[in-house]
C-alpha cells in the first residue's frame, strides 16, 4: 500500500518533464501570487505585483493598495501597446530610454511612454529609484527582442515538437496510471481474519470496512492523479506558445479560488476516509488481541464495536468537516483569526444557555464507555421501551413494538433495563389444572424443555441447560409452573413461542388440560338447601 501511494504521488510530477525555459518561469500553482497581491492591511500599505508580457512575468511594481488597480492596468496597456507597435515594425532594436522628470525617472520604450518608476518601485527592490529604472530597463531590452523571436516560423515548429512530446507522456502516463488502477483493483487482498474464532466475523467485517475504506482513498488519488496529469500538461503546452501563453495567468486567475476549494474539498474527504480505516484498524487490533472479548459473546462483542465504530467516525468527521471549512474560509482569503476569537465567546454563550446539551454528551459518553446499551439492544427507559435504532453522545432513539420511533435525550436516561446485554431468559409461567398429576405435568415440561436443547436448531440459541421450577403459585386458572431457559440476547421471544408450541402438542397428546379462569361458589342458605334436598 504504501509503495502504491508513493508511486502515485510521483507520478503527479511526471508531467513536468520537457519543460521549456519560458514556462519554467512559472511558479506552481500554490506559490503563484494573483497579479494584485492584495492582503488584509491597510489602505496606505504598499503592494506589488507582476507586469506581463505575452503571458510571461517580466518586472513587479508596487503601490498603495488603493491605487495599484489603476497603475497595473495602465503599465499592462502601455507594454502591449508598444509590444504590437513593435512587431508591427520592421525594426529589429529595441530603444529604451530613461530620463527623469520631476525627480523621478520615466522610462520610455521606441519613443513611447511606458511608466514612470516611483519610490514604492525601488522600496519593492531594495535600490534607489535611478537604479530600479535601469533594472526595468535592462528587462525589457532583453524581453521584447525575445517576443518577436517567438513568432518565427523555426521556433513554432520546435515548439509544436515539444508540444507533441509532452501531450505523449500525457497519453503514455495516463495509460500507465490507467492499468496501475485496474491491476490494484485486481489484485487487492481481502483483509486477513484474526485468529481468535470468537472474534472472526467482527474482526472480518472490520477488516472489510477498512479495505473499502482504503480503496476508495486510492480511487480519489488516482482520479486526482489523472486530472493532474491532462490539467498539468495542457497547461504547460499553453505556455509553449506566445498566442496561447496569455491564457495561462487568465486561468490562475480565474480557476485558482475553485482549484483551492477543490483540494480543500477531497483533501477533507480522503483525510475522513483515512480516518475512519484507521478507526477499523484500531478495533481490529484490540478484538484481535482478545482485549475487547472478557466474557462477551460475540453478538454483544458486534453491537459494542459498532456503537464505538458509528460514534468514533461520527465526532472525527465532525472535526475534520471543521478543519476544511477553517481551510476553505484561507483559501478565499478570509481572515479567520477573528472568526476563532468570535467563535470562542459564542461557544461560552452557547455552553452556559445549553448546559441539557452537554448533560446530554456527557451521559451519552458514560453510556458507550460503560457499555450500558448500544445498537441493536433492546432495553426500557422509564415507561418506553424498543430497539436501540441510533445512540450518539445527544440522544438514544428506539423503535417500539408498534413501530413508533421514541427520541430520548441522553440526559433523561436514568434507570435503563437492558433485556439483551451478554444473554436473555425466556421466563415462563405454565398454568395446569388443579386435577391434573402434577408430577406428571413437571417431568412433560422438563421433557419439552430438554428435547428443545438437543434440537441443532434450537441448541445454538439455547446457552444453559433449562430449568423447570416448579410450582410458582397457586392461581385463578389453577397451578402456576414456572420455567427458566437462558438464552442467546434477543433470541428469549422466539425459545418461548417454539416452547410454548412443542408444550401445547405434547398437554393434548397427555391428556392434560390448560385451564381457563375458574370460580367455585358455595350457598350457605339453609332453607333453600333443605329444599332443594326434599325436592321441593
Amino acid at each position: 500500500m504504501r509503495v502504491h501511494l508513493l508511486a502515485i504521488a510521483g507520478a503527479t510530477v511526471i508531467n513536468v518533464v520537457s519543460v521549456p525555459r519560458a514556462t519554467a518561469q512559472f511558479p506552481f500553482l500554490p506559490l503563484l501570487p494573483s497579479p494584485g497581491n492584495l492582503t488584509n492591511e491597510s489602505e496606505n500599505k504598499s503592494v506589488s505585483g507582476w507586469i506581463y508580457l505575452d503571458g510571461r512575468r517580466v518586472f513587479q511594481i508596487a503601490a498603495t493598495r488603493t491605487n495599484f488597480p489603476e497603475r497595473s492596468q495602465n503599465i499592462q496597456r502601455n507594454l502591449n501597446q508598444i509590444t504590437q507597435n513593435y512587431l508591427q515594425s520592421p525594426a529589429q532594436t529595441v530603444k529604451v530610454e530613461v530620463k527623469t522628470v520631476n525627480d523621478y525617472p520615466v522610462i520610455r520604450m521606441n519613443g513611447e511612454y511606458l511608466m514612470t518608476v516611483t519610490s514604492e518601485d525601488a522600496k519593492l527592490r531594495q535600490e534607489e529609484l535611478s537604479i530600479a529604472a535601469n533594472e526595468i530597463a535592462d528587462t525589457l531590452r532583453n524581453a521584447l527582442p525575445e517576443t518577436r523571436r517567438e513568432r518565427q516560423t523555426q521556433y513554432l515548429i520546435n515548439q509544436g515538437k515539444i508540444a507533441v512530446g509532452i501531450a505523449l507522456v500525457m497519453l503514455v502516463s495516463s495509460c500507465g496510471v490507467y492499468y496501475w488502477q485496474r491491476r490494484s483493483k485486481k489484485n487487492s487482498a481481502s483483509p486477513t481474519p484474526p485468529t481468535s474464532q470468537t472474534a472472526q466475523p467482527i474482526a472480518t467485517q472490520l477488516n472489510q470496512q477498512q479495505h473499502r475504506h482504503l480503496q476508495e482513498v486510492k480511487k480519489r488519488l488516482f482520479q486526482l492523479t489523472q486530472a493532474g496529469i491532462w490539467g498539468g500538461g495542457n497547461f504547460i503546452i499553453l505556455g509553449l506558445f506566445p498566442y496561447t501563453r496569455t491564457f495561462q495567468p487568465a486561468i490562475l486567475g480565474a480557476a485558482q479560488i475553485p482549484i483551492k476549494l477543490a483540494v480543500v474539498v477531497l483533501g477533507t474527504y480522503v483525510v475522513t476516509r483515512l480516518s475512519y480505516a484507521l478507526i477499523d484498524r484500531f478495533t481490529t487490533t484490540l478484538i484481535s488481541s482478545g482485549a475487547l472479548l472478557g466474557s462477551d459473546t460475540s453478538e454483544r462483542l458486534r453491537l459494542r464495536v459498532s456503537t464505538f465504530s458509528g460514534v468514533t467516525k461520527s465526532i472525527v468527521t465532525i472535526i475534520w468537516v471543521g478543519v476544511g471549512v477553517l481551510l476553505a474560509l484561507v483559501a478565499l482569503g478570509i481572515d479567520i483569526v477573528p472568526l476563532l476569537a468570535g467563535a470562542g465567546l459564542v461557544g461560552v454563550a452557547v455552553s452556559l444557555a445549553s448546559q441539557n446539551l452537554i448533560k446530554d454528551a456527557i451521559n451519552g459518553f458514560l453510556i458507550i464507555l460503560e457499555d450500558q446499551y448500544a445498537l441493536g439492544d433492546v432495553i426500557n427507559v422509564g415507561d418506553v421501551g424498543g430497539l436501540v435504532e441510533n445512540l450518539n453522545l445527544r440522544m438514544t432513539q428506539l423503535r417500539d413494538a408498534e413501530g413508533r420511533l421514541i427520541t430520548i435525550p441522553n440526559s433523561e436516561v436514568k434507570v435503563v433495563a437492558n433485556l439483551s446485554s451478554r444473554w436473555s431468559r425466556a421466563d415462563l409461567t405454565i398454568p395446569v389444572a388443579y386435577e391434573t398429576d402434577i408430577d406428571h405435568a413437571l417431568k412433560l415440561l422438563e421433557k419439552v424443555a430438554m428435547d428443545m436443547n438437543q434440537d441443532p436448531q434450537w441448541k445454538r440459541q439455547i446457552i444453559e441447560t433449562p430449568q423447570v421450577l416448579g410450582i410458582d403459585n397457586f392461581g385463578d386458572r389453577g397451578l402456576m409452573i414456572r420455567v427458566w431457559i437462558k438464552t442467546q440476547p434477543l433470541k428469549q421471544w422466539d425459545v418461548a413461542r417454539e416452547y410454548r408450541r412443542r408444550l401445547k402438542n405434547t398437554f393434548d397428546q397427555a391428556g392434560i388440560i390448560i385451564p381457563v379462569p375458574q370460580q367455585a361458589v358455595w350457598v350457605n342458605d339453609a332453607q333453600l338447601l333443605n329444599a332443594q334436598m326434599n325436592g321441593k
